[in-house]
């Protein structure tokens, strides 16, 4: 956080504890703790298991590692958004207004707009102190994007001295060369706001960003190559004995015939996952974030509200009056999801940016 934005508030005296800011801040603090303990870490096993399978030297098949991928994406964010909210909670409950730092970042349709949702202060300290440092975007397009792509390779070793981080911030770099390269050479088709390029642009950015998450999650660069393996089909495609009994002799012989085989594996476990990371898609597509949902009670100290500016949001109209207000059904809605919280921590739960 910047002191501009925290210091005038204690200056001013905004620091108090009031029946309004312990009811939005109360209400933030369990949307963010439900977030964090029951959805974060009740997906954490799943990528735990597929990254430990990769890093200690074995293999997954195609849904396997996309399974694994995926899991991982969904932990990262409902991890670290649930932690941001559940900050931004505790100060709202004694008057403090802290900035917001997600906002949607999975319903971005260019890498650019990713990195404006995803870690927002994080991603300001990069711009303010290092890409404008470098010289931002002064003398030319080259130097531009020199400057773009040496501010994530650097963003990338200040989350870790290791191989991966590096090529984390490597592949951000270049994701965001190729993006403003595109938009470029191709105003027209950037400009398009039809649903299927939308959409498209939409899936290009999401997969681009799981595959770096990929060598943000691994410990090993072995392991991280191995999951990409795996997510390609080098390893084979297969399901679980259990589900290819129950598809038919017509269905079968098709997957026969196009290299899909059946394997040994417990059925169940394959039909969690994938409903899991399937309402996890959805939800972050579909559904408001809390800056959404608290907008009109001054959450954050941003202003954005149900802003669909280069974001891939289906059902927005349907979701667009879903705000938070000072009433006992919403009360009882956070109670809930308070008491989901707390019930869910009977073992230890580390926040993954912990270890940053």
């Amino acid at each position: 956080m910047h002191h501009k934005e925290m210091l005038p508030q204690f200056a001013k005296g905004h620091a108090s504890i009031t029946a309004k800011n312990m009811g939005i801040g109360l209400s933030i603090f369990a949307m963010g703790l439900f977030k964090k303990a029951v959805i974060a870490d009740g997906i954490a096993g799943y990528a735990n298991t597929a990254f430990v399978t990769v890093d200690t030297g074995g293999t997954l098949d195609f849904f396997a590692a996309w399974a694994g991928a995926l899991a991982y994406t969904f932990q990262l964010y409902f991890d670290f958004s649930g932690y941001s909210d559940m900050a931004i909670g505790l100060a709202r409950m004694f008057g403090i207004v802290l900035p917001l730092n997600f906002y949607s970042p999975y319903k971005a349709v260019n890498i650019s707009e990713f990195w404006r949702r995803w870690h927002m202060t994080l991603s300001r300290f990069l711009r303010d102190y290092l890409y404008i440092a470098l010289g931002g975007n002064r003398n030319g397009n080259f130097n531009r994007y020199r400057n773009l792509f040496l501010t994530m390779v650097l963003g990338g070793i200040w989350h870790g001295a290791g191989w991966n981080f590096l090529i984390w911030g490597v592949l951000h770099g270049s994701y965001l060369m190729v993006f403003h390269g595109w938009r470029n050479l191709c105003p027209t088709l950037h400009a398009s706001k039809h649903i299927v390029a939308m959409g498209l642009a939409w899936l290009v950015t999401f997969l681009a960003a799981v595959v770096s998450w990929v060598f943000f999650r691994a410990t090993t660069f072995d392991g991280a190559v191995t999951m990409l393996k795996g997510m390609v089909g080098q390893y084979g495609v297969s399901i679980p004995q259990g589900i290819w009994s129950r598809l038919g002799p017509a269905i079968t012989s098709v997957f026969d015939a196009v290299g899909i085989t059946a394997i040994s594996a417990g059925s169940s476990a394959f039909v969690s996952v994938w409903v899991w990371n399937a309402s996890l898609l959805v939800a972050v597509l579909v559904l408001p974030n809390t800056q959404d949902m608290f907008s009109r009670s001054n959450g954050s100290l941003s202003n954005l509200s149900f802003n669909k500016h280069d974001a891939f949001w289906p059902g927005h109209k349907w979701v667009s009056r879903f705000t938070w207000q000072p009433t006992t059904g919403w009360a009882l809605w956070m109670a809930v999801l308070f008491v989901a919280g707390v019930m869910t921590l009977s073992q230890v739960s580390e926040f993954l940016y912990f270890q940053f």
